[in-house]
């Protein structure tokens, strides 16, 4: 028997020994090396072979992750470890380091306990790495730290071993800082990383070696025979004496913890239900054999199988056959294959159980982010707040005719398997409009239609998404006349506080503010609402609130669903572009209804009140926002100048400069608008000697000179009159 077959044995029988189990993710800055640990982790156990490991990037199966030498989608694996003559189950989540394809991270984040942060000892840490500890954080997963590339510091910068550890220090304690800055109260101090206890190792994934102080004192090799090592050019010698995949996943044991410990802690920050239930029980206790509980952080396409929704198990188990729920979708899903992943291999198993990574197919309903029950009643985990949105629009056309129909259920399985692409299929126009974290992200969604789903397709020039809001509370409420003239809404509207903004873009509200009056009203007030406002609110779309500050008038309550439903359509396309609206409060102030229910129904009341919202909001100094991004750029001394000139011409605002040695490092904001062909300017300016990155940093005004003509732009673009209509136009 190889020992592929006898690992895969062995993870069938660990799969129920809760202790035994670790859910984890890699996670890191592009280029950090990620995906070469990885690979090397795998070959230690024995799943690939260790010559070709770091080489072959098993787990970059896609052809365009091999070709662009990154990784997009985030694989699973598992493997099994001898530590201290027990053996282990490692789930392995591998994670892409791209700002654009963050939106996979945050996922591998909900579906594992804790992560292995890589960074790299030359560059240290970088933007993307705090992004990814936040990512963590905010899903109360465990980090701890790998240093990479210690090589390079050795053999390329010939620094002295004291100038190593300064740099060590330095790295960890900017760790520490990050992790400080953002972890849950209850883990304050409790999980900060430290050279002493092994919860940091240090090594090069592409060598093949790392070494840790617990490993150290067991192969009794000190850092100094490290760095001769190094220095005389023998890293073989080195990474037989002391294999990665056994300091690093003997770290991975040691201090991340279990799924029984985990999700202790976990559930209750991702799940909202009753914990006093059977199922709430059931998940605090990793139960096998309660209710079914599974929450799907992935859908891989498989050519010969079709969808396959990776995930994590929270409660119960999933067994070949079984009948399942995806919550909110109404058919049952018959699941038809279970599976454990293997790098690119699926082992087929009769079950999977609580506490472990799953690859199912035949849930034809699940999205990454489902939540897949017995029992279609069940509270959902928490929607997964992404770090960012999509912000960059294509129109896509089928190139024949004869394509479109399979255009557009190719279209909507890309949009199943990578949520954080949002596909728009406008049955009226025809137009199909995909938008997504940026151009690298558009480009290889783009390349994935034709390559592998076999459409020949035409995209536009990438366009930017804006949102709509007000500057100002509106001067006075405004009238909403129902067509019968029977009925009146009058609505004002108001800016939204900034804390209240912030606290729903990070998901702190229920969005249902209907099932959850009691926690909304609460969270409003301690944010500084009033508490007739607060107790009013009764719908919630996106980051926008409607409240119901009226007091004993009669049939409004019957009328709440259609109100809600207007509202809803408002924020999805506002009155100046026809762009998502944000950051609106909507009170409801007064109205007055016909007593007969026959002549307030949807057809009087939703364009009654959709007119008093265009209305409120034409008057209260509407403005546009536009998404903005961070821009980092290191670049030596001699070429500061030609990078500055890159970024004055695109609306840039320098935020800080700082120089090391002989790089200056910049980093300033721009918006994205004026960020498309920055990739290729900014080479061809610097001779491609500059390092450079960019994060997604949400919506800012846009200044006020440049308004009218980009709205003019837009509503032109979609086929509307090039001015917005005045207030008086929703008066009658």
């Amino acid at each position: 028997m190889g020992k592929k077959e006898d690992n895969i044995k062995k993870a069938k029988n660990l799969m129920n020994k809760l202790d035994y189990i670790r859910n984890i993710g890699i996670a890191a800055h592009i280029d950090h090396g990620k995906t070469t640990l990885s690979d090397n982790l795998l070959a230690g156990c024995g799943m690939m072979s260790e010559e070709l490991a770091g080489k072959q990037l098993v787990l970059d199966f896609d052809e365009q992750e091999q070709d662009r030498g990154i990784t997009i989608n985030t694989a699973s694996a598992s493997m099994v470890h001898d530590f201290e003559d027990n053996e282990y189950l490692i789930n392995l989540l591998d994670t892409p380091g791209h700002v654009d394809f963050g939106g996979d991270v945050t996922r591998a984040m909900r579906a594992v306990d804790g992560c292995v942060v890589v960074v790299c000892a030359v560059e240290g840490a970088m933007p993307q790495t705090e992004t990814v500890v936040r990512q963590a954080l905010r899903e109360k997963v465990k980090p701890i730290l790998f240093i990479n590339k210690v090589d390079r510091l050795i053999n390329e910068l010939k620094v002295t071993p004291e100038e190593m550890q300064q740099r060590f220090v330095k790295i960890i304690a900017k760790f520490n800082d990050l992790v400080n800055k953002m972890v849950p109260e209850e883990f304050k101090g409790k999980w900060n990383v430290r050279v002493e206890d092994g919860s940091v190792a240090f090594g090069s994934a592409f060598y093949n070696w790392a070494i840790s102080t617990p490993y150290m004192k067991k192969t009794g090799l000190s850092f100094k025979d490290v760095y001769d090592y190094c220095n005389n050019n023998d890293q073989k010698s080195l990474a037989k004496k002391t294999k990665i995949h056994e300091v690093l996943l003997d770290m991975v044991v040691d201090h991340l913890p279990s799924p029984k410990i985990a999700q202790k802690y976990r559930i209750p920050h991702i799940w909202r239900g009753d914990q006093e239930s059977d199922l709430g029980k059931s998940m605090l206790e990793t139960n096998e054999n309660g209710p079914l509980a599974l929450m799907i952080t992935k859908i891989v396409m498989d050519p010969h199988a079709g969808e396959i929704a990776v995930g994590r198990m929270y409660s119960g188990k999933i067994l070949r056959g079984q009948e399942v729920y995806v919550v909110g979708m109404p058919k049952i899903n018959r699941v038809q294959q279970v599976n454990l992943m293997v790098g690119s291999d699926r082992i087929p198993v009769e079950h999977v159980s609580a506490g472990n990574v799953v690859a199912v197919t035949g849930i034809k309903n699940a999205i990454a982010g489902s939540t897949v029950t017995s029992d279609s009643e069940d509270e959902p985990f928490e929607r997964i707040v992404h770090v960012s949105e999509p912000v960059v629009t294509v129109a896509v056309e089928a190139k024949h005719t004869k394509d479109l129909p399979k255009l557009i259920e190719v279209l909507r399985i890309v949009s199943k398997a990578d949520p954080s692409i949002q596909v728009n299929i406008n049955q009226e126009t025809g137009e199909n409009l995909m938008a997504g974290m940026g151009e690298l992200h558009l480009e290889i969604t783009e390349y994935r239609i034709k390559n592998e789903y076999g459409v020949d397709v035409v995209c536009s020039e990438p366009i930017v998404v804006y949102r709509e809001s007000i500057a100002k509370k509106s001067p006075n409420k405004f009238e909403g006349k129902s067509p019968n003239k029977h009925n009146r809404f009058y609505i004002e509207v108001e800016p939204l506080p900034e804390k209240i903004i912030k606290a729903l873009y990070s998901n702190e509200i229920p969005s249902n503010a209907k099932k959850f009056k009691k926690e909304v009203v609460k969270i409003l007030q301690d944010l500084g609402m009033d508490k007739i406002t607060a107790k009013g609110t009764f719908d919630i779309q996106g980051m926008n609130m409607l409240t119901d500050v009226t007091k004993g008038i009669q049939y409004l309550s019957e009328t709440h669903e259609l109100i809600a439903q207007s509202f809803e359509e408002v924020m999805k396309s506002g009155p100046i572009a026809s762009e998502p609206c944000q950051g609106v409060l909507v009170r409801l102030v007064d109205a007055k209804l016909h007593e007969d229910a026959i002549h307030r129904g949807p057809a009087q009341v939703i364009p009654a009140v959709r007119n008093a919202l265009y209305g409120s909001i034409t008057i209260s100094d509407p403005i546009l926002l536009e998404p903005m991004q961070k821009v980092f750029i290191s670049t030596p001394q001699d070429l500061m100048g030609d990078a500055s000139k890159e970024l004055n011409q695109r609306r840039s605002v320098v935020r800080d400069m700082k120089t090391e040695k002989d790089m200056v490092n910049i980093d300033a904001k721009a918006p994205v608008a004026e960020m498309f062909g920055f990739a290729s300017s900014i080479r061809s300016a610097t001779g491609g000697r500059v390092l450079w990155n960019t994060e997604n940093i949400g919506f800012e005004p846009l200044p006020r000179q440049l308004q009218n003509q980009i709205v003019s732009q837009i509503r032109e673009r979609k086929g509307m009159k090039p001015e917005p209509f005045p207030a008086e136009y929703y008066m009658d």
